[in-house]
């Protein structure tokens, strides 16, 4: 079991700068990919960039080169640092982490989600 709290959001000024954190109670060792979501006003919720357990990291074309997702196992915590900050990248930010394991030919899979935090980008 690991449970996940975002912290970090808030509101910034475009072209700001915030740096998400996503601290974890249980182990982010046994997790294989930890991400971070978005859902914006009125919209669906998105992906907005992952990292794996072998430190691969991926975004969505909107956000690279300003986005930087990481991860710092001792302190079981993993970030999003958010530069260059624009008005479309307001919304609810949600950290996940998804455990897949494979026992005896059967598979599981676990996902844990935080509750969120608010990221406000004035123009």
């Amino acid at each position: 079991q690991v449970k996940l709290a975002e912290s970090g959001g808030g509101l910034v000024e475009y072209g700001g700068s915030l740096r998400l954190s996503c601290t974890a109670v249980g182990d982010l060792r046994q997790i294989n990919t930890m991400g971070w979501y978005r859902q914006p006003p009125g919209k669906d919720h998105e992906l907005v960039a992952t990292i794996t357990s072998s430190g691969d990291t991926h975004y969505v074309d909107s956000v690279k080169g300003r986005f930087t997702i990481s991860v710092d196992y001792a302190k079981n915590t993993f970030y999003l640092q958010m530069n260059a900050l624009k008005p479309e990248d307001t919304g609810v930010y949600h950290c996940k982490a998804e455990k897949r394991s494979e026992y005896q030919g059967a598979k599981y899979e676990y996902d844990y989600w935080g509750r969120g935090t608010q990221v406000t980008v004035s123009s």
